[in-house]
């Protein structure tokens, strides 16, 4: 079963086959915790969010249709919930508990660089930019997508998530010069 295909496994969650969902599970299940994290920044949240992309895989396996590959089909399942999670959180807007999650940006970038390793330090500065930027390099850079792909799991054409990339990478070049970090990626 560990050897069969993700598209070959989908096959069989349609048919019901709860092993294939698991081996899917096992595949699947840090990768998009760590995207839909970066997303809400929120663990609890994230949490929640992979066993509604996991129950959304089993009912919708028999429409599964090939036409991307199901990791950036679990994707945009995740991304597309993680949109609505934050949509429903800004209507709730400012609870204590939003609150207290809000980042401190007391510590300037060079106080952070000196805290952590060039790696860490970059994590800090790429949550620094918008959310569309950070979401962009999150999806080529730390899940290895195309930039056809990215297109398919934001809804966007190719040429935004390219002129996306351009300006993340401008910006991200920027706040690591600042950081005194030298421009060489990790």
């Amino acid at each position: 079963m560990s050897t069969a295909t993700d598209e070959e496994l989908v096959a069989r969650v349609a048919q019901g086959d709860r092993l294939a969902m698991q081996v899917l599970f096992g595949r699947h299940q840090m990768k998009i915790y760590r995207f839909v994290l970066r997303l809400v920044r929120d663990e609890a949240i994230a949490e929640d969010m992979i066993s509604e992309v996991f129950l959304d895989l089993w009912k919708q396996a028999p429409k599964f249709e090939g036409r991307s590959t199901v990791s950036t089909w679990l994707l945009a399942i995740a991304r597309f919930k993680a949109l609505s999670a934050l949509r429903k959180r800004r209507e709730d807007q400012l609870d204590e508990d939003y609150g207290e999650s809000i980042e401190d940006d007391a510590d300037t970038p060079e106080v952070s660089v000196q805290k952590a390793d060039k790696g860490a330090a970059l994590k800090v500065l790429i949550a620094k930019l918008s959310p569309d930027h950070r979401e962009v390099i999150d999806l080529v850079y730390y899940h290895d997508k195309s930039v056809e792909e990215v297109a398919e799991i934001t809804g966007v054409p190719e040429a935004t998530v390219k002129t996306r990339m351009f300006y993340a990478r401008k910006k991200l070049s920027e706040l690591m010069k600042a950081a005194g970090l030298d421009r060489g990626w990790p």
